[in-house]
């Protein structure tokens, strides 16, 4: 074919990623562009000229000698660039509207659960309880969150907007309105003692593995009416220490945790988090994405690439986002 295959790789059969679908969609948006999913349907490998994956497996890319870009369709590109024989070509993020308010959504809804005592409340609920407590304002709580990319940003623009105080920190200096900014290892440590509410949005590289450990946790600011700091990760299982958040809620160094994502997912039927009272715990859907915005997004990149111009959120391999 002149225009070359679109091959889609999406290793998942939950009901959000069903590989159909995203063949659908595709089909619908990508002209006369074969669109084929590999490797339940067969296909020459030269004639694949892009790829859109999800979570592939290590090494199902090698075979396409004439890929020409690779598109990521969920946020973390931290299992591809792990792929020792990933082709060198383009490798690109998704970043659509879509997505961004998703996980703002997913981190205003967490934020504002713990802010409003729903854990007690549900508890109170179920033990037929009508005692409520003292609500304090949004404005005596500090929300730190780590990462402030495109998804971070809006989720503090959001909730500083809501009232409550915002620090941010980022690895290079960043600045946004309303929100006090911190970067650099140097001011790790300044960020976490002003936060009460930790939320991550972090990628996953060399330097962010475990960043979410006791050490991190025991400097994270105790004095809000919330008592114990809380997590939130949205971004990436492998940011997270999993012991030590354990160890953290039993002991009280954390509160309280809403946590997406896992090291290894599915999650084990035998792991704690399941049934820990403490735990607000999500099937790594915080921002699920959407196969029409996604497939349209993608279709109008490869159309601008052919045409001679540039293709949008390349991923610095070397940093890994």
């Amino acid at each position: 074919m002149a225009n070359g295959a679109m091959a889609l790789l999406i290793n998942s059969r939950s009901q959000n990623w069903l590989p159909e679908r995203w063949k659908a969609r595709f089909e619908a948006v990508c002209g006369e562009r074969r669109v084929v999913l590999v490797p339940d349907a067969w296909v020459d490998p030269a004639e694949v000229h892009y790829a859109a994956v999800w979570k592939p497996r290590q090494g199902a890319l090698a075979a396409f000698k004439n890929l020409r870009a690779i598109f990521n369709l969920g946020a973390g590109v931290d299992a591809l660039i792990a792929d020792r024989r990933l082709p060198n070509v383009p490798l690109v993020r998704i970043s659509v509207p879509d997505l961004t308010s998703r996980m703002t959504e997913y981190v205003v809804l967490h934020v504002l659960m713990h802010h409003r005592q729903e854990p007690y409340l549900r508890k109170s609920q179920r033990e037929t309880l009508w005692e409520p407590k003292y609500q304090w304002p949004a404005s005596a709580v500090t929300v730190g969150i780590m990462g402030l990319g495109t998804l971070g940003a809006d989720a503090a623009e959001v909730l500083a907007r809501f009232g409550f105080r915002v620090v941010g920190w980022s690895r290079s200096a960043r600045t946004l309105v309303g929100v006090e900014c911190f970067h650099g290892s140097a001011q790790m440590s300044a960020f976490l003692h002003k936060s009460n509410i930790l939320v991550c949005l972090l990628p996953l590289t060399d330097d962010t593995r475990g960043i979410l450990n006791r050490d991190a946790f025991a400097k994270l600011d105790r004095m809000s009416p919330l008592g114990a700091p809380v997590l939130i990760n949205a971004g990436r299982g492998g940011l997270q220490n999993e012991d030590d958040i354990l160890a953290c809620l039993d002991d009280g160094t954390l509160g309280a945790a809403s946590l997406d994502v896992f090291v290894q997912e599915p999650l084990a039927k035998r792991s704690r988090f399941w049934a820990h009272p403490n735990v607000l715990l999500t099937p790594h859907n915080a921002a699920d994405t959407d196969a029409d915005e996604i497939s349209k997004y993608i279709a109008a990149q490869i159309s601008r690439f052919e045409a001679g111009g540039t293709l949008e959120n390349v991923v610095d391999r070397a940093r890994g986002y």
